[in-house]
């Protein structure tokens, strides 16, 4: 198992006993995320220094370091073959990293807020998304385009609350904030 800390560090545990094996180090700020990758061989970590690293699990040794993010990653996941890194990033952006080279193979824009997590599909042909501008959009791996964009309702959402009385401008607003919607009289 691997843990991600805020003292900059990955630690790498015996699931058996809970002994830490490892300490890998080399990251200048928290650690936010980390995925092995599915060999078991290799381990990513994202950071709010902006970089993602790759560590060799067997030696610790760091193999690479990925920078392209202007702000901190907050998730990192391997495609299901090993051969994709995704890293999601405060930069409201998804990269796509080829996992062998560290080469950007591509950059994923169209969320409007940070984006809090990254997953493939099964097969590894669907990369999903989800930020916190509410959204979850579901990307196409080999080309990046975005194919569909999911947002749940809010709890208000739709609700009109023009002419409602007995509510405060606090309760109006946080029902607003929840989805709500309030036309105000047109004036000639």
């Amino acid at each position: 198992m691997a843990s991600g800390s805020v003292d900059r560090t990955v630690k790498l545990w015996e699931v058996s006993s809970g002994r830490c094996r490892q300490t890998l180090q080399g990251h200048k700020s928290r650690v936010c995320s980390v995925a092995f990758n599915p060999d078991g061989q290799t381990l990513a970590s994202g950071s709010e220094d902006c970089r993602v690293k790759l560590w060799q699990v067997s030696t610790s040794q760091c193999l690479q370091t990925l920078q392209g993010h202007t702000e901190r990653v907050g998730s990192v996941a391997f495609s299901p073959d090993g051969q994709v890194l995704a890293s999601g990033s405060y930069d409201h952006s998804v990269k796509l990293w080829q996992a062998s080279s560290g080469l950007c193979l591509r950059t994923l824009q169209g969320h409007s807020d940070w984006v809090r997590s990254v997953a493939f599909s099964p097969d590894g042909r669907i990369l999903a998304s989800g930020s916190q501008d509410e959204t979850i959009k579901l990307w196409d791996v080999q080309t990046g385009e975005c194919l569909n964009s999911l947002r749940t309702a809010g709890p208000y959402e739709g609700m009109n609350i023009t002419g409602v009385i007995g509510l405060t401008e606090t309760q109006k607003a946080t029902l607003k904030a929840l989805g709500a919607i309030e036309t105000l009289p047109v004036r000639h």
